[in-house]
């Protein structure tokens, strides 16, 4: 039987299972899931990006995930990383969060208690998350006021899955 532990964000209980349980996919879809849901039901983008953030860290491991807004009022990525090395943390990713016209919404910054690079593995799960991010970003902004038209379309639509990571395998 697969062990869980419960981690408390605020509010709601997300089940994390441990990195040896054989249900890790089980867990990814639950996890994504839950952050679709919760796009869906208007959540508070915060509580959203911090859920993206501890589905991340736990689905990797050993990781601490940020998701910074442009006009944030906190440090500069350099004050942030040179902060977590006093930490000995190490930086393992930087990913721009961009809109369906292809303005950034923000970052996506991992450090790693080890310095290593992602496998290829774990760059779909970040590009997931920060595609997750920006649905999420984007749904907040159009709901605030008239969505931009950002001219003609070409290419997929935004909601089309052959834009996203496919496999998490």
């Amino acid at each position: 039987m697969a062990e869980h532990r419960y981690r408390l964000p605020e509010r709601r209980l997300i089940p994390m299972q441990l990195q040896h349980s054989d249900g890790r996919v089980h867990y990814l879809l639950e996890a994504e899931e839950q952050i679709l849901r919760s796009i869906a039901s208007r959540a508070a983008v915060p509580e959203i990006l911090n859920e993206i953030c501890t589905a991340l860290d736990c689905q990797i491991g050993n990781m601490v995930s940020l998701i910074s807004l442009p006009g944030d009022d906190v440090a500069s990525s350099a004050e942030i990383a040179s902060n977590a090395a006093l930490f000995g943390l190490h930086i393992f990713s930087s990913t721009g969060i961009f809109g369906e016209c292809g303005e950034e919404l923000g970052s996506l910054e991992m450090y790693c208690c080890t310095e290593r690079d992602p496998s290829t593995h774990e760059v779909k799960l970040i590009a997931r998350a920060a595609c997750l991010a920006a649905i999420a970003m984007e749904r907040q902004t159009k709901s605030g006021h008239q969505a931009d038209d950002c001219g003609p379309k070409k290419g997929p639509a935004r909601g089309d899955a052959r834009r996203w990571p496919v496999s998490m395998n």
